[in-house]
């Protein structure tokens, strides 16, 4: 079978299905190309990692393991007596399962809706043909073919392997894997302190594993603001209880009955042996299979698509967005670049400013932020002055049993402009969305600090923060 469009997209991920869909908005002719399956190999599965074996199966955990921890720990506090609290974990997972068929479903329902064909199988750029071009479809072995004026690359990223042992998902896991345990591990480790890795610690830990942490870099959270990182260290290992090393080297991985690892740390040998090991050391993009050297697609010396400001590549009408260009790996960031690619096409002039991508770790307390560090400031030469303000008094995070954590506020020091928000505590992946509307519209400090925030909310340590900026906080 063959298809003739306008827009022919690669990859049914958030930026993918989002492209799609904004193009069928703008009366182009769409189709959207996926070979994700869902969890028995074998069903079609739109959505991308995040959906899949990412970013949402992850908060369903971290959300039912929050629950067990709150029943196991926190009730006493409130005069609540519960018994002895137990946790089947195949039911946690069946509950994650159910979230994901039904927005895997969802994202299917809304290309329906917009008239967008899902075309299930592998995306491979031909050619062109009368100025066309020529993208084949190989669902195992079953080919069609599209020819499409526009075609937009979104297919994604993958775990980045780790030469010394191979992923078997039994003993040696990946995220996917690490989201499918049926039962918590008496030792279990991780290698890599991002994201994936301190999600996924946590959750087990609070399940009941002892949970240590291997991070090669000698810096915890090296994106984050440093005095942010600092503190999120200190909470993770003392209240979450997670054992994390930094600085370390590893040299042996042995996958036997056990997992052993012999590493190197702070000069000194050590082996420690898991039960079961978790392997998240960031991602690669996915460019092998597009035909990228066959068409001339330039990838850079990293991996990626290369691409301009305007997600453009070097060939004509062929675009790249998300996990397979520049830029952080964030599902947000990849909608947002597909709804722009849409509608450039469209010959409109959407604005895009990575300054203003939120960046959140769901851990307990969580973990956000929004522009510029301030050590970024600092080497950089930028005059700055510098707000905080925490959670330890404010009414509704001790109302909850969440005091804890801090939010900074950095802005310019002649012009007032906010140059970066910084937060860990109570629902932070919910309050960074104030700071990036405010860094969007080019707000101040003042702007915050003048705005009314309800009481009692969790949002009034963001305006403390503000004001503090000036010295006017009232609480601080």
């Amino acid at each position: 079978m063959s298809h003739n469009v306008d827009v022919a997209v690669i990859g049914a991920g958030p930026g993918g299905y989002v492209a799609a869909i904004r193009a069928a908005q703008l009366g182009f002719s769409a189709v959207c190309i996926d070979a994700g399956k869902g969890k028995d190999g074998k069903t079609p599965a739109m959505g991308g990692t995040c959906l899949n074996v990412g970013c949402i199966p992850s908060k369903a955990l971290l959300e039912s393991s929050h629950q067990f921890h709150a029943i196991s720990h926190d009730m006493a506090d409130h005069g609540i007596e519960v018994g002895k609290a137990k946790m089947d974990a195949s039911k946690m997972i069946a509950r994650k399962d159910g979230i994901v068929d039904k927005l895997t479903g969802g994202v299917a329902f809304l290309l329906k809706k917009n008239k967008v064909p899902a075309l299930h199988g592998t995306g491979k750029i031909i050619g062109q043909v009368d100025g066309k071009w020529k993208v084949e479809v190989d669902n195992d072995g079953a080919k069609e073919e599209v020819l499409a004026t526009h075609v937009i690359v979104a297919s994604g990223s993958r775990p980045r392997p780790l030469p010394l042992v191979e992923i078997d998902n039994v003993n040696v896991l990946d995220n996917e894997g690490a989201l499918n345990l049926e039962s918590a591990p008496k030792r279990l480790g991780v290698i890599g302190s991002g994201v994936i890795g301190l999600e996924m610690g946590s959750v087990w830990k609070r399940l009941g594993s002892e949970v240590t942490v291997l991070e090669a870099a000698p810096k915890f959270m090296g994106a984050a603001d440093a005095q942010i990182a600092r503190e999120a260290m200190r909470t993770l290992t003392k209240d979450t209880g997670l054992d994390i090393l930094l600085g370390v080297k590893i040299t042996k991985i042995t996958n036997g009955k056990t997992v052993v690892v012999e590493y190197e740390v702070g000069g000194e040998a050590k082996t420690q042996e898991f039960d079961k090991l978790i392997v998240a050391i960031g991602r690669v993009p996915n460019t092998e299979g597009l035909g990228a050297k066959e068409v001339g697609l330039n990838i850079d010396e990293r991996g990626f698509v290369a691409v301009d400001g305007d997600c453009k590549t070097n060939l004509p009408n062929v675009w790249a967005i998300g996990d397979v260009v520049r830029g952080p790996m964030l599902a947000h960031k990849a909608s947002e670049e597909g709804v722009a690619v849409a509608e450039r096409i469209a010959g409109q002039k959407p604005h895009f400013d990575f300054n203003t991508v939120p960046w959140v770790i769901y851990t307990n307390p969580e973990i956000a932020w929004v522009g510029q560090t301030e050590e970024q400031l600092k080497e950089a030469g930028i005059d700055y002055k510098k707000g905080t303000s925490g959670f330890g008094a404010n009414g509704r995070a001790m109302s909850m049993g969440a005091a804890q954590g801090t939010i900074k506020v950095l802005t310019d020091a002649k012009t007032d402009r906010i140059l970066g928000i910084h937060m860990i505590g109570p629902m932070v992946s919910e309050l960074v969305a104030e700071a990036v509307v405010a860094m969007e519209f080019k707000a101040s400090g003042e702007d915050i600090g003048r705005i009314i925030h309800a009481h009692p909310s969790l949002a009034e340590v963001l305006h403390e923060a503000a004001l503090a900026t000036d010295k006017r906080a009232i609480h601080g």
